[in-house]
């Protein structure tokens, strides 16, 4: 049985409710107690949380899935909060060591001290911004992924700890496309992506 560490991200804050990101938790929840290979624990950092007991979820899991949605093309203050607070609390304690360097020689191998190897993540973010904004030449992101741009820093960050990453997932289009028909498309796809990523 493989140990899942999911975590919802969102907040409350101007004119999000966290509502989308709950939909999604409640998705990845769905499938994977649906399958009955998995065992589950979860974190809403809304809810409030204790340092200790995220650190050992972390160190517990085989796999940590993140869902976020994307304020001012960073993770929402609450979430980055989150992250910074309970990985330094993990420091010695599972989450990282050091950055890996020694003092003889300490231009070398920086970024290798994390104690979560052996672990892999998976993100899902939520934009308003479209696909096309992507991918298209001449558009805002100047054909940069988000995996490659706006989320570069968390990939590394989860590097950093000596998890693998997982493919990402991202919804585009969630505030102004977030029709009902749309919500049915957005979770099909996202079950095809969970059939390919949690294939074992």
């Amino acid at each position: 049985m493989k140990k899942i560490f999911i975590i919802n991200g969102s907040q409350n804050f101007a004119h999000s409710g966290g509502k989308f990101n709950q939909t999604v938790t409640d998705w990845t929840i769905e499938y994977l107690t649906n399958s009955k290979q998995f065992e589950i624990k979860t974190t809403d950092i809304k809810q409030g949380f204790d340092l200790d007991e995220e650190v050992e979820k972390f160190v517990w899991a085989d796999v940590v899935v993140y869902h976020t949605p994307v304020w001012w093309f960073q993770l929402p203050n609450l979430f980055k909060k989150y992250i910074d607070d309970v990985f330094t609390a993990g420091h010695n304690k599972g989450i990282y060591r050091s950055d890996g360097r020694t003092r003889t020689n300490p231009d070398i191998n920086y970024g290798t001290g994390g104690q979560l190897h052996g672990r892999k993540y998976m993100l899902t973010t939520s934009w308003n911004a479209p696909a096309t904004a992507f991918t298209l030449p001449g558009e805002f992101f100047e054909e940069t992924s988000v995996d490659d741009g706006a989320m570069f820093g968390f990939h590394k960050m989860n590097k950093f700890v000596g998890m693998e990453k997982l493919d990402s997932f991202h919804f585009h289009d969630v505030e102004k496309g977030a029709t009902a028909e749309n919500i049915d498309i957005f979770k099909e796809n996202y079950t095809n992506h969970l059939d390919k990523t949690f294939n074992f």
